[in-house]
Formats: structure tokens, C-alpha cells, sequence
């Protein structure tokens, strides 16, 4: 199981030496709170990408409350960027689990097992789809297309086209289910039938969404407990032909493998600058300007990456690095770090 602490600290300049002290951080429930668990829901909804802090995964939220012909009802299903139905389940803490009547995961199993039979973009569109479309159409980024006259339908059709266009996934639509169950906690008994799927290879991860409070300020801590990281991910490879002195290995080369650098790092390495333009790939005519490691700024709008990518495209989630294409190099953001790395290697290899 995972094992995160986190300690808000002040870091103070006191008669010419550093003096660190600790604040306290409160871990809180969502009943505490006064969350329900369709309040995370529609965080989860909105903001699908926090459960992937490093960019790894691309999805697309394409149903929501989905009942099948039992009256079963999924909370979230979204397709991944290989096309795979992904289900997300929540509930809000382990009392919430414990208390129902059927097993969290089973009730998971079951739903993912209905969207197995789900063979066509057709029955995409129509049993999922364009009803979350229809349901949702309000929101900025389907209000002008239905606006404009295009049915519920006919946009669902045009996004999920492009989607699996966009990530060569026309062919290998849904060959698989994956499920992601989303809790403030979870009983021992989920997580270790989750254990038990995930070690013979069922797609299945437990993660963790709980409030914290500091103060006034209330944090999400995200953690994916089910599977944890390979152990092997986190060793550095020995450099070949010759062995590096340990001494000269930088930070960023004795971080976890999985783990690559962020935009700030691009930025202090000058592989990008304040004010260079960046696109989405396939979008080169909606470019942005780069503000700083958080901001672009687009249609003179400050906005985040992410939202800047999820507006044009309308995806749910994007990975960032992997779409962005850097206009003066035009290379993606993804290949500008992994170079950087690469350089940096052979030149502990050499030292």
C-alpha cells in the first residue's frame, strides 16, 4: 500500500541560518467536508486528468449514470487513447463500500462486462455518447456545435471519429475493458481482490481521492494504490560501456523512471521560452503563447495547458507533452524532454 506523507512547512531566515518548522495538515473525510459522492463525481467528470498527475493516460468521458437493461448503473465511462472502454466507479469512502450489499468490485465487473459487448462506433454514439452529449449540452464545449444546428447524434459521431483518428485507434476499439475505482478509502477486503485481478492481469486500479485541510485551504491527495509501481521502475540502469561515478549524476536521472521532466524544467533547460508559440497537433492553426510553466495564453485568454487542449480538441483529458507540438522546433513537448534526457545521459556516460 502506498506510504505518502505530506507537511506544509515554513522556511524562515532566521539571524543568518535557515529555520524550518512544521504545520499541521488535516486529513479529513468527504462526509466531513460535506461531499457526496455525486459531488466527486462531477469533480471526477470535469476533471478526469488528476488521476493521472504525469500525463500518462488520454480519455474521453463518454458516459455518465449509464443504466443496462438490469437497471445497473455505471457512475463515468470513458475510452482510453488505445479505444478501450475504461469504467469508473466511485463511492466516497470504505463505509460506503462496506455498507453495500454487493462487493465495490463485483459491481464494477459486472458493468465492465456489459461494455465488452460493444463492438461499433455506432453503438458508442448511441448507447453512450450522444445521450452524456445530450445531457450535458449546455456546457461551453457542446453548446455551440448544437447550436449551430447539429444533433446530439452528429456530434458525438464527429468527436469520437476524431478521438480514435487522433490516436490511430480506429482498429482496436474497445478489445479491452479497464476498470478504475475512485475512493477516499478503501476495505481491505476490495483491495485485496483488486490485488488479486490486477496480478493476473485484469486491468484494474484503486485510487485514492481524499481531502486534506491546511488552514482554510482544503487539497485532494490522488494516489493509485492498486497496482503499485514495479519496483524495477524505480532502479537506474547502469551506463554502458562505462560505469558513471555516482557523484555525477544529476537529479533529474535519479528520479523514478516513470516519472519525466514538467514544463518548468523545460523552460529553465531553454528547450522552450516565454512567448514562443505552441499547437496541437493537427490543430497548427489555433496556436497559443507560452506565459510561464502553468499558463498559455490563447484567444486572449490566460488558461491552463490541459484546459487549452481540452477545448480544442473537446476531450476530457489530454496528455499535454504527447500533443503539443513546440512551433519553432516543431517537435512535441514529449520529444523536446526525452532529448534533453538522452543528452544528459551521454554526458554522464562521457564524464
Amino acid at each position: 500500500m502506498s506510504n505518502t506523507n505530506i507537511f506544509p512547512v515554513n522556511i524562515l531566515q532566521v539571524t543568518g541560518r535557515t529555520v524550518v518548522t512544521c504545520n499541521e495538515v488535516n486529513e479529513r473525510t468527504m462526509k466531513e467536508v460535506g461531499l457526496t459522492e455525486a459531488d466527486l463525481e462531477e469533480f471526477v467528470r470535469t476533471n478526469v486528468e488528476i488521476l493521472f498527475p504525469e500525463g500518462e493516460e488520454t480519455l474521453l468521458i463518454i458516459g455518465q449514470q449509464v443504466r443496462n437493461r438490469l437497471s445497473g448503473r455505471a457512475d463515468l465511462v470513458a475510452l482510453d487513447k488505445k479505444g478501450n472502454i475504461v469504467l469508473i466507479e466511485l463511492k466516497r469512502d470504505r463505509d460506503d463500500i462496506t455498507q453495500r450489499k454487493e462487493p465495490f468490485e463485483f459491481q464494477a465487473i459486472r458493468y465492465a462486462a456489459n461494455y465488452a459487448l460493444i463492438k461499433t462506433q455506432q453503438d458508442i454514439v448511441r448507447q453512450l455518447f450522444a445521450p452524456y452529449i445530450e445531457r450535458h449540452r449546455d456546457e461551453a464545449k457542446f453548446q455551440q456545435a448544437l447550436s449551430s444546428g447539429l444533433t446530439a447524434s452528429e456530434l458525438a459521431t464527429r468527436i469520437l471519429a476524431k478521438f480514435l483518428q487522433d490516436n490511430q485507434a480506429q482498429g482496436t476499439l474497445n478489445r479491452d475493458q479497464r476498470i478504475l475505482l475512485i475512493a477516499a478509502s478503501f476495505d481491505g477486503q476490495t483491495l485485496s481482490a483488486c490485488a488479486w485481478l490486477a496480478k493476473n492481469n485484469i486491468d484494474v486500479r484503486c485510487i485514492i481521492i481524499s481531502p486534506m485541510q491546511y488552514d482554510q485551504q482544503y487539497f485532494f491527495k490522488v494516489e493509485q494504490i492498486i497496482p503499485p509501481p514495479a519496483l524495477e521502475k524505480y532502479y537506474v540502469e547502469i551506463a554502458e560501456p562505462a560505469i558513471s561515478s555516482i557523484s555525477t549524476i544529476s537529479i533529474t536521472e535519479i528520479q523514478p523512471r516513470q516519472v519525466l521532466p514538467r514544463m518548468n524544467e523545460l523552460l529553465n533547460w531553454g528547450l522552450v521560452s516565454v512567448g514562443d508559440r505552441l499547437y496541437i497537433r493537427y490543430y497548427d492553426s489555433d496556436s497559443a503563447e507560452i506565459i510561464d510553466h502553468a499558463y498559455v495564453k490563447y484567444q486572449d485568454q490566460k488558461m491552463k495547458y490541459n484546459d487549452w487542449g481540452q477545448k480544442l480538441t473537446g476531450w476530457s483529458s489530454i496528455n499535454i507533452y504527447e500533443w503539443t507540438i513546440h512551433e519553432a522546433t516543431n517537435k512535441t513537448l514529449d520529444t523536446l524532454r526525452r532529448e534533453k534526457l538522452e543528452e544528459l545521459s551521454q554526458d554522464v556516460s562521457v564524464a
